[in-house]
This record gives structure tokens, sequence and C-alpha cells, in this order.
């Protein structure tokens, strides 16, 4: 869990800067970020959801002394939850016409969404996955990581186990992939991971550079 989260953690973190380091007459730039940033808002969601649904449920009934923290986990939800469902809404708008003012407010909602959710993994990692650790079997655990990733399209899961593992340490890893078949990890390393060094090179080479470049103009 805690690996999955860093995924989020970097990729909502990143994504204000993605966005405002596109030029509104770059069409292929606003596309490759339009298409990563729903990818990322779709499976934050079904993150979320799979939680509510399998993981908060189970530690009401299990560890009742936890109910603050928990009732917290599930009002950020909610309040996180909204301003996804805003960044759907806005997102196909500034993809067709990337204007300032729409640039502007798409990488405010990102910039919230990176806050708000900072907050509420630290507060989860802290206080919650020690005790669900205590309480969940292995197959509960195993059901909740099937969630998360059969709410990924087929074409695209062996991409965005990359971006979970892009910062995983050796050891980390090795257990990740050691819950996944054989032929699955020869596809991660054949082709789920060289499509994710291509993507996520088109997704950021123009961070730095576009944001340098619109201080000069």
């Amino acid at each position: 869990m805690v690996v999955v989260h860093r995924a989020f953690r970097r990729e909502f973190g990143l994504l204000p800067r993605m966005v405002t380091g596109v030029f509104a007459d770059d069409g292929r730039r606003v596309r490759i970020v339009h298409d990563h940033a729903r990818e990322m808002v779709s499976a934050l969601h079904h993150h979320h959801q799979g939680e509510d649904e399998l993981l908060w449920p189970k530690l009401h009934e299990r560890a009742p002394s936890q109910a603050g923290p928990l009732r917290r986990m599930e009002t950020d939800h909610a309040q996180i939850s909204a301003l996804l469902d805003a960044v759907e809404l806005a997102l196909p708008a500034w993809a067709q016409a990337p204007t300032t003012s729409a640039t502007v407010e798409l990488a405010a909602l990102f910039d919230e969404i990176s806050s708000q959710l900072a907050a509420h993994l630290a507060e989860e990692e802290e206080q919650l996955l020690p005790v669900a650790a205590e309480r969940l079997s292995p197959p509960e655990w195993a059901e909740l990581g099937r969630r998360g990733m059969a709410s990924m399209p087929r074409s695209r899961s062996l991409v965005f186990l990359a971006h979970i593992l892009e910062e995983a340490s050796p050891d980390e890893a090795r257990v990740f992939l050691g819950h996944l078949p054989p032929p699955v990890r020869v596809l991660y390393r054949l082709v789920g991971k060289p499509r994710h060094r291509r993507e996520t090179a088109h997704q950021r080479a123009g961070i730095d550079v576009a944001l340098a470049s619109r201080g000069t103009r």
C-alpha cells in the first residue's frame, strides 16, 4: 500500500507543473498531459473506492478504537473525490482550449489535491495501515490489490504497474512482483517498463523547460 501511495504522491505532485508547463499551441503535449491526468484521476478514484468498500468497514468492525481516524479517512475521501470530480469536468475544456485562465484553474485544482492527498496519506500510513496489517488476512489484502488493478484497463495495467514501482526499492519491487504470475512479471519487464519510460519522458520533458521559457517571454 505504501508503494502505491508513493506513486500517487509523486504524480499528483507533478501534475500542476505538467499543466502549467504546456504551451497553448502545443497540441501534442496538451493531449499527453490530458491523458495522463485523466488516468491518474481515475486510478485514485478507484483506489479510494476500494478502501471505502473493502478496508474501512473491516477496520470499523475489528478495530473500534480507531473510529476517529477512520471517520477522518472517510471525510478525506469525500473531499478529495469532489476535487477529482472537478478535475474531470475541467480537463476536457482545458484540452480543447488551454487558455491561461483554464490552465491556472486546472493547476490550482491539482495543487489542492496534492496538498490534501499528502496529508491524508501520511495519517493513513501512520495511524491505520499498521492496524490494518494486524487485522486483515493475506487474502483480504490480496482482494484489495486485485480490485485496484482490475480498475485499470488491461492495455494500461503494465504501465501503471511501472508507475507504482518507479521509486520502489529492490526489496519492495521483489515483494510486489512476487505476488504476480511469472508471465505477467516477464511482460512487465519487456513491455510495461519500457513503455513507462517513454511515456514519462514525454509527460515530464516540458516541465522545467517550458516554465523557464514562459519566464523569458
